[in-house]
């Protein structure tokens, strides 16, 4: 009669480590089914925003007064296009398509904010993330525009109280300069290092404007406009996606190029969670 409560034990034991045991096999499994580093390197894959499925047309009810945040945002660039003007003064400026040169890095991610419901509707303010990409985009032209794609301190406002499949943000954000103050250029001029010198005839000196902006660096930032528009919601996990679209400045080479705008569009995806 004794020996029962010590098999009962053992017993428990046993089935305590059988259970453990399926466990960690279960995720032994799991973690070799998922993607690795080497299924990605060099396919462009890491570019890409996650997403939801299309079935996802729920919405997410929001207090008034509450605080949250939008996280884990990612902006996927899908097209982008240069305002070039026209040849003929009858005609007027337009937004000409190019192609992306940079490969594989042009996506914003893990961009994050504020969101605040008040009783005139939604407020975003951008915090902070990977809120910045270098990109040159090619017109058919064969002109090359470089710029800093960005969300920095997007201050985006949405109608109603609540997330819904049809909530459009819009606002202004900043667009840091592409080049840094340490940047040289071929003649040797930068900001803060390098040397500033008169560019062609010795006759022009330094009074003429187009040297004067070459040889004069200035640390110039930009503002630009975006709207994020959603269009699909999961109220179980906070998640959404839709599609962005934004207008900014092109870079000006530290003042010595003319700044064209450039139009960005293309994937959005983000989570929503209570501060």
């Amino acid at each position: 009669m004794r020996i029962r409560p010590l098999l009962a034990i053992v017993l428990a034991l046993c089935l305590s480590l059988v259970t453990a045991c399926s466990g960690d096999s279960q995720a032994v499994q799991r973690a070799a089914s998922n993607v690795t580093y080497d299924d990605i390197r060099n396919t462009g894959k890491a570019n890409d925003c996650p997403t939801i499925p299309d079935s996802a047309r729920g919405s997410i009810p929001l207090s008034v007064g509450g605080k949250y945040e939008l996280r884990d945002i990612c902006m996927h660039p899908v097209q982008v296009f240069a305002k070039e003007e026209p040849t003929n003064r009858r005609q007027v400026a337009q937004f000409v398509e190019g192609k992306i040169l940079t490969r594989f890095t042009s996506s914003l991610d893990e961009v994050f904010g504020d969101l605040t419901v008040t009783s005139d509707g939604l407020q975003f303010q951008e915090k902070g993330g990977m809120d910045f990409q270098p990109i040159t985009v090619l017109v058919p032209g064969g002109e090359e525009f470089p710029f800093t794609f960005s969300s920095k301190s997007l201050k985006a406002t949405a109608e109603g109280g609540s997330i819904t499949t049809s909530t459009d943000f819009e606002g202004e954000y900043r667009t840091p300069s592409y080049r840094t103050s340490n940047f040289i250029d071929p003649k040797g001029r930068a900001l803060t290092t390098g040397v500033q010198y008169a560019q062609g005839l010795v006759a022009l000196g330094g009074d003429d404007e187009k040297l004067e902006a070459e040889n004069t660096k200035r640390y110039i930032d930009g503002t630009g406009t975006m709207s994020l528009s959603i269009t699909k919601v999961d109220p179980e996990t906070g998640e959404f996606a839709g599609v962005f679209s934004a207008i900014q400045p092109s870079d000006s080479d530290m003042g010595g190029r003319e700044i064209v705008d450039i139009k960005i569009s293309g994937d959005l995806y983000g989570r929503l969670e209570e501060a």
